[in-house]
């Protein structure tokens, strides 16, 4: 079993990178955005899957344990091959499908080239309890200076407040990005800027 590659990159395009280990060059299956990423001559490391079949032997290769982590378990749903594996994970990031498995939401997976309807809600069925939202107060936008811990201590006031995590996730995300910094960069301040933000259209959405 290869489980990763640490070596030179020889070639990359489309959606395969040829990496040089110990004068072996072995072609890695990875996401468009990753074989981008990669420059002739430089070293790269990466994390791999191997799959074997009866005419066959692929390797898929990954820039994290967390990315892998995700390809492994959407190739133990039916009618999920390595390749709508990949497919998925060219369009979203880990947390994307964790975030939509945990709302029952199977959209994003519609979106993705050679997954149907049925397929895609077998994924969001069969990955339930597998995966976890890693996406906490860290907001979608650059937090600007907020230290991670303030987002942390007001996402956490406000869940225990009753907000839904995801509302209060967005929410914080949105007075992080359109506040200046010296506005609120204590818990007290940011949390009454985001309640502020949430207000009445929130309330009556919980």
């Amino acid at each position: 079993m290869i489980s990763s590659l640490r070596g030179t990159v020889l070639s990359a395009s489309g959606g395969t990178a040829v990496i040089e280990v110990g004068g072996v060059g072995f072609a890695v299956q990875l996401t468009p955005d990753h074989v981008l990423s990669l420059r002739t001559g430089d070293e790269t490391f990466v994390h791999t899957s191997m799959i074997v079949r009866e005419d066959s032997l692929q390797l898929f290769g990954f820039v994290d344990r967390e990315q892998l982590d995700v390809f492994e378990v959407l190739t133990g749903v039916s009618g999920v091959g390595p390749k709508s594996a990949i497919g998925v994970l060219s369009v979203l990031s880990p947390d994307q499908i964790a975030d939509a498995v945990a709302a029952d939401d199977d959209a994003p997976f519609r979106k993705v080239s050679g997954i149907g309807p049925k397929t895609a809600k077998l994924i969001v069925v069969s990955l339930t309890g597998k995966l976890t939202a890693t996406r906490r107060a860290a907001p979608a936008r650059p937090s600007a200076g907020v230290p991670s811990s303030t987002s942390d201590s007001v996402l956490i006031a406000l869940v225990g407040l009753g907000w839904p995590e995801k509302v209060a996730v967005e929410a914080i995300a949105d007075v992080v990005a359109e506040t200046a910094e010296s506005a609120r960069d204590t818990v007290p301040a940011l949390l009454r800027l985001t309640l502020s933000r949430l207000g009445p259209a929130a309330q009556a959405a919980r």
